[in-house]
């Protein structure tokens, strides 16, 4: 996994990524939002909604500590071998909305995101055991909050950018 050296470095990550991956949705139309494609394992919604709901978890993470809340991860509702009961509540809660409230809402948490980490020191983003939430989440890995922030933000920008570009493809240019 990539390791990042900076703040900056990190942010810039973060857009790279997150202005390829809402890129792909500028063409699909709203009628489209829950067609589903043989291969393809989520509608566009559903890809958003997967974006918006781990990107919320993160902030709520953080936002929780601040609090002098006892941090749940992944959720208070979900364990880690729950993801896919996971994944299913992000369909329920958000993608019932339109393409253009999800992307305003992924937009909003991406940028809370940025200003997250823009308020912490380098050495609470790089080095392990700086928050609660992040040694907890993890049972024998150790992991910096900048890992947590890549893995949620990064990466998923990246994976599911393909999956809804091959969805595209499949469903046409035409739409």
């Amino acid at each position: 996994m990539k390791q990042y050296q900076s703040k900056a470095e990190l942010i810039t990550a973060i857009q790279t990524a997150y202005g390829k991956y809402i890129a792909e949705f500028a063409v699909i139309p709203e009628k489209l939002k829950d067609s589903r494609v043989e291969g393809i394992d989520r509608t566009p919604a559903e890809n958003l909604a997967y974006q918006v709901g781990w990107t919320t978890l993160l902030l709520k993470w953080k936002a929780d500590e601040t609090a002098g809340l006892d941090v749940q991860t992944p959720s208070e509702q979900f364990k880690w071998n729950q993801l896919g009961q996971l994944y299913q509540w992000f369909n329920e809660t958000y993608s019932h909305q339109s393409l253009t409230a999800l992307k305003s809402q992924l937009d909003a948490n991406v940028a809370s995101i940025y200003q997250m980490i823009e308020d912490m020191s380098e050495t609470d983003l790089f080095q392990p055991h700086q928050r609660k939430w992040a040694d907890t989440a993890t049972k024998t890995a150790v992991w910096e909050v900048a890992r947590f922030i890549h893995v949620n933000t990064v990466a998923p920008f990246g994976t599911f950018r393909t999956k809804i570009r091959k969805w595209k493809k499949l469903k046409g240019a035409g739409f």
